[in-house]
C-alpha cells in the first residue's frame, strides 16, 4: 500500500537499486582513502573505481545461497572488478557498510522532507497574513467562545512548523553519522583515519564512538521527531476535519471538477485528505515505537534491529513526504 504515495525521488532512494549503489559508494570510497594512504595500489584503486558495478538479479541470485546480503553484494561486485577485488572490504566489517549506506540514505530523504517542512511553513505564514480579518468563531470544549480571526489559527500552525523545521534539522545532523571502525569497533585492521577521511568525502560525520554498529538512538531520534512532526499534521487535518463539517461549514477542503465523495450519496464532498493525514499519523507513531524498541541491542550488536528498519524508515520517509 505504501506504494502508491511514493514521489519519483523518494522512490529513487528507498529502491534496491539505489541502496546498492550506496553501498558500492561507500566500499570504493574506503578503498580510495587506503590508496591514498599508501595501503592499497593506487591502480588498483582505480580499476575498483572504474569497474564497480552490479546488477540487483545477480545479487539476489548469490544471496539464494549466500544467505547474506552484503556478501553477495560483494561477490557481485568482485565479478565485474576481477583479480583487484581482493582490496575491497578490506579489514571492514558488514555494519560498517550497512549504517554508513543507510546513514546516506536517510540524509537524502531527510533533505526532501526538509524542504516540504520550509514550504509549508511558509505557505501556512503567508495565508495567516491573508486572513488576519477573516473572522470564525473561536471555541473551547468545542463549544463557541468568543470570535477569532482563522489568520491566528494559521500564525499558530506556522510557529509550530517553525519549530519542526530546527527540530527536523538537528535529526537529519543526528542520523549523518557513519562509521567503518571492523569489528564489534575495535579498529583492528583499519586506522581510525580511514573512518574520518571516508566520512568526510560522503559528506558525513564520523561516530565517536562506535561498537559494530552505528547507535539506534539516533535512528530513534531521526523517527521519533517524523512521528512528532505527524501529530502536528494530524492537529491541523483533525481541525480541518471538524470545520468541514456541515453543522460547521468554515472551511473545507479543495474538492476537483470531477472528484467524487460517494458512490451512494453523490452530494458529499468528504475531507478525505485530512482523514488520511490522521492514518498515517497513526502509522510513524508505530514505527517510531518500534524505532525506540531498536535501541536496546545486545551487546556490541544483533541484528534484531535490522529487518525492522528496512521496512520502518523507508516507509516513514515516504509517508511524512506524501503528508
Amino acid at each position: 500500500m505504501i506504494e502508491r504515495y511514493k514521489t519519483p525521488e523518494m522512490d529513487h532512494i528507498w529502491s534496491e537499486y539505489n541502496k546498492y549503489d550506496m553501498w558500492r559508494e561507500v566500499e570504493v570510497t574506503v578503498v580510495e582513502v587506503l590508496a591514498d594512504m599508501g595501503v592499497v595500489p593506487s591502480e588498483a584503486a582505480k580499476i575498483i573505481r572504474e569497474k564497480a558495478d552490479f546488477t540487483v538479479e545477480r545479487i539476489l541470485e548469490i544471496e539464494e545461497t549466500t544467505r547474506h546480503d552484503v556478501i553477495a553484494f560483494l561477490t557481485c561486485m568482485a565479478e565485474y572488478i576481477g583479480e583487484e577485488s581482493r582490496f575491497v572490504h578490506m579489514g571492514m566489517t558488514s555494519s560498517d557498510l550497512l549504517d554508513t549506506a543507510l546513514a546516506l540514505q536517510c540524509k537524502s530523504a531527510g533533505e526532501i522532507i526538509l524542504q516540504k517542512l520550509i514550504t509549508f511553513r511558509d505557505v501556512l505564514r503567508k495565508k495567516a497574513v491573508k486572513h488576519r480579518e477573516t473572522f470564525q468563531m473561536g471555541r473551547s470544549h468545542g463549544i463557541h467562545a468568543e470570535p477569532i480571526t482563522f489568520g491566528v489559527k494559521l500564525a499558530l500552525w506556522s510557529e509550530e512548523f517553525g519549530r519542526h523545521i530546527h527540530r527536523w534539522e538537528e535529526a537529519l545532523s543526528t542520523i549523518s553519522t557513519g562509521m567503518i571502525s571492523g569489528a564489534v569497533g575495535t579498529y583492528q585492521h583499519l586506522d581510525p583515519e580511514v573512518e574520518a577521511e571516508t566520512c568526510r568525502r560522503l559528506n558525513l560525520q564520523a561516530a565517536s564512538v562506535s561498537n559494530q554498529v552505528i547507535q539506534r538512538d539516533r535512528h530513534a531520534h531521526f523517527m521519533t521527531t517524523l512521528a512528532l512532526i505527524s501529530a502536528s499534521l494530524e492537529k491541523i487535518a483533525v481541525e480541518i476535519r471538524h470545520m468541514q463539517r456541515t453543522e460547521v461549514l468554515e472551511a473545507e477542503e479543495f474538492f476537483s471538477k470531477g472528484q467524487k465523495g460517494s458512490s451512494a450519496m453523490p452530494h458529499k464532498r468528504n475531507p478525505i485528505t485530512t482523514e488520511q493525514i490522521s492514518g498515517m499519523a497513526r502509522l510513524l507513531r508505530g514505527n517510531a515505537h518500534v524505532a525506540l524498541e531498536n535501541v536496546a541491542l545486545w551487546h556490541e550488536r544483533d541484528i534484531s534491529h535490522s529487518s525492522v528498519e528496512r521496512v520502518i524508515i523507508p516507509d516513514s520517509t515516504t509517508l511524512m513526504d506524501y503528508m
